[in-house]
């Protein structure tokens, strides 16, 4: 009975489709390389390479799964046109399929994509694809572009939850495979919907049973771990927005049935080590990474004992990063790293208070990056904020016991979510 259940999860997702898909996408798809980084290998005393679809035609591995579907769908389906719904990268995908093979197509995105997906989604796309922003998350996408879907008899793409999408995606797994020297001992990939890890795990643990397949979630949307620690797909009420290619509310039906055979583990990352990631990755390797493709290698410091010695790969999503998000990426990567700290302080009420928190209070390595006075008029006897950054994480201590020594009325804005979002 078991082995019929196993077979019905698999139906449409096996080793035949995978091959039958990789035939499908060579015309198409970049086959990436898995590459070693020597960094990431010294840092973590372990064997680390990084599968790239940051390198992808379409700068992630969307286009997998987007193509191998529509590729399959009968002429008079593709003739009615395709609409889809996504946070950005699913969308190039769909934009690219549709300019490719000549089809028209509707791409809903949410009103929150940053600019330079939608950009690229009307490039790929061309004269072949309208795109339409509504709504605040995937999900208010996903809803309006099921509407237009059933509406117009348009083919819903959907980004993850079907068995050609997964197949696509798993032709990922079949390439790292052969292009490995040594089978992965341990493999990590992104979980937003889940249709990577089913797609690699359908392939990967097949064909290397031995091989651990990690998923990693953005620590604000463990939409996965939710639905796998339920038993049954359990959605989010709320979502950090920030990883915004695995910023889902819902998993697929089909993804969590795959995800909960292959997956040996699940792990979550907080969005400031993922922005810590990117800016190594950048500075250290030149490699342009976006938040969901960042997840994996953050990952790797939870991983460190259980790796060192071990060879390792980490599957790169996607490398579509606004230019615009990097002074946030900045902000949020000091704040985790404890070097950014804002407070809201009430200077006592005379003469020479803000010269004594200069000389007396502030190290000499402490930086004001940020000063305002929160009233418009009697400025000097209001509260301020203020935002210091630190040369070190361990100056923090001495700097609460200098403020609390002088008597200064304080509140900590980073222990503060709400008043932190209101302000900063």
């Amino acid at each position: 009975m078991k082995d019929q259940e196993h077979a019905r999860i698999r139906d449409g997702v096996g080793l035949g489709d995978i091959v039958m898909a990789q035939h499908q996408l060579k015309e198409v798809v970049v086959r990436t390389p898995l590459q070693h980084s020597r960094v990431l290998s010294e840092r973590y005393d372990c064997q680390v390479y990084l599968k790239r679809e940051d390198l992808q035609v379409v700068r992630s591995f969307k286009i997998r799964g987007a193509f191998h579907m529509m590729r399959s769908l009968q002429p008079e389906e593709l003739a009615k046109g395709v609409v889809c719904a996504s946070a950005g990268n699913h969308a190039q995908g769909v934009a690219y399929s549709c300019q490719t093979l000549g089809v028209p197509g509707k791409i809903f995105m949410p009103s929150t994509t940053p600019r330079q997906k939608v950009k690229q989604v009307k490039f790929f796309g061309g004269e072949q694809v309208e795109v339409i922003l509504v709504g605040d998350t995937y999900d208010d996408a996903y809803t309006a572009a099921i509407a237009v879907s059933r509406k117009e008899s348009m083919t819903f793409i959907h980004p993850f939850d079907d068995p050609k999408i997964i197949a696509g995606n798993g032709t990922i797994g079949l390439e790292l495979i052969e292009d490995a020297d040594t089978l992965p001992d341990y493999l990590f990939v992104t979980i937003g919907g889940g249709g990577l890890a089913a797609g690699v795990g359908a392939y990967v643990k097949n064909v290397a049973p031995s091989t651990r397949l990690i998923g990693v979630e953005p620590e604000g949307a463990q939409s996965m771990k939710a639905s796998l620690e339920a038993g049954a797909v359990t959605p989010l009420e709320q979502i950090e927005k920030f990883v915004d290619g695995a910023a889902v509310k819902r998993v697929g039906d089909l993804t969590f049935e795959l995800c909960k055979e292959f997956l040996d583990d699940i792990v979550a990352v907080p969005e400031g080590q993922v922005c810590t990631t990117i800016l190594d990755l950048y500075n250290a390797s030149a490699i342009v990474a976006e938040p969901a493709g960042a997840l994996t290698i953050s990952a790797l410091e939870q991983y460190r004992e259980q790796i060192k010695g071990k060879t390792v790969v980490c599957v790169v999503s996607g490398g579509n990063n606004d230019v615009d998000r990097m002074q946030e990426i900045k902000e949020r990567s000091l704040i985790h790293e404890g070097l950014k700290h804002y407070f809201m302080i009430n200077f006592p009420q005379r003469a020479g208070a803000l010269r004594e928190f200069l000389d007396d209070v502030l190290g000499p390595h402490d930086d004001i990056t940020r000063f305002e006075y929160t009233k418009k008029h009697n400025k000097d006897n209001g509260p301020a904020l203020v935002g210091l950054e630190l040369k070190h994480k361990e100056d923090y201590e001495p700097l609460m016991a200098r403020m609390r020594s002088k008597g200064l009325q304080f509140q900590e804005l980073n222990k503060d979510s709400f008043l932190f979002n209101l302000l900063i």
